[in-house]
């Protein structure tokens, strides 16, 4: 890593936040032409640490006495993925609203096209405890990464790749939402008439709140949105297998985190169909939109990385202009 490196990050870091302007303007028109209204203690609390993280980074990066381009990447990705959770949630409640018809037997008729068998594989984690509890544990992982992931890589100084994840994480969930909209699900459970406290060995919570929070918002009743307590209202495609690759890779470049990498996003993955009660399409589907969204924020990096002059780096000109100064590190 050079300080060329940290160039190319700090390019992204102004792409990110001109992706999230995005965001706020389509949640802010949403909530202007629709009956939807989010509460005010729930604006102020994540806003609020969103302004304080992003305003320590801005801080950071301009202070002559600073300029450290560990804590400005840190704080920045930070603010920028809870941003990201912020202003996207609540857009899945809208595009669930859309009402259009429920699209479960198609999922399921195209597994069964597949040879997949959920019910099978339902009845194989039922059977085995301890193997139920771990993917519940898993399932619960797609939190942590968000905090974790921009510690990692500021600290392996691995600046554009940080970036390149909140990019990639932005993307993918706006894709989520959009197709979300026009292939609404509740899940495997519901389509199959089963009841999850026939199986006591599982906690399918993903899924228990998506039975919740769909039918409320299809049927207009649910219309205030709380960012402190919102619910996943997506089915296909599944948001937790896309953010299991989008973490794997993530976090590669940091070889001591690999094996732990490795089990964790798998275990996500294998949750995904249970404490989800996603078809096996849905996490095909959210692969493929990760993939997607991987491959587009590597290439935004590599045409910002083009346009910068041969020689440039963070600590020959980024200073004037009012941007990070370091050292160039090998």
């Amino acid at each position: 890593m050079t300080g060329r490196d940290a160039a190319v990050a700090w390019q992204l870091l102004g792409l990110n936040w001109l992706m999230l302007a995005a965001m706020g303007a389509a949640l802010a028109i949403a909530l202007a032409v629709t009956d939807f209204a989010l509460t005010f203690a729930g604006v102020a609390v994540t806003f609020g640490f969103v302004a304080v993280y992003a305003g320590f980074a801005w801080y950071n990066a301009k202070a002559a006495s600073r300029r450290d381009p560990q804590v400005v990447f840190v704080l920045g990705a930070t603010s920028q993925t809870v941003l990201i959770t912020a202003l996207m949630t609540p857009l899945t409640y809208v595009a669930a609203a859309a009402n259009l018809p429920l699209q479960d037997a198609n999922l399921q008729a195209i597994d069964e096209a597949l040879g997949l068998s959920w019910r099978a594989y339902l009845e194989l984690v039922n059977g085995h405890p301890v193997l139920a509890q771990w993917l519940t544990y898993g399932y619960t992982m797609i939190r942590w990464p968000v905090f974790g992931i921009p510690v990692l890589l500021a600290a392996a100084r691995r600046f554009t790749r940080l970036q390149e994840f909140v990019l990639a994480f932005g993307l993918a969930l706006i894709a989520t939402t959009l197709i979300s909209a026009v292939v609404p699900a509740i899940g495997v459970f519901y389509q199959l008439g089963l009841d999850p406290a026939d199986y006591p060995n599982l906690h399918p919570g993903g899924y228990l709140e998506q039975l919740h929070e769909l039918p409320l918002v299809r049927d207009g009743s649910r219309r205030t949105l709380d960012l402190l307590n919102l619910a996943g209202v997506v089915t296909f495609p599944s948001f937790h297998a896309a953010s299991a690759l989008i973490y794997g890779w993530a976090l590669w470049p940091v070889r001591w985190m690999r094996p732990i990498t490795v089990v964790a996003n798998v275990a996500m993955l294998a949750s995904t169909p249970i404490d989800g009660g996603h078809y096996f399409i849905d996490i095909l589907a959210g692969l493929a939109i990760a993939a997607l969204a991987i491959a587009a924020a590597r290439l935004a990096s590599r045409r910002l990385a083009t346009r910068m002059q041969p020689g440039v780096d963070a600590a020959t000109t980024l200073p004037a202009a009012g941007q990070l100064s370091m050292t160039a590190t090998s």
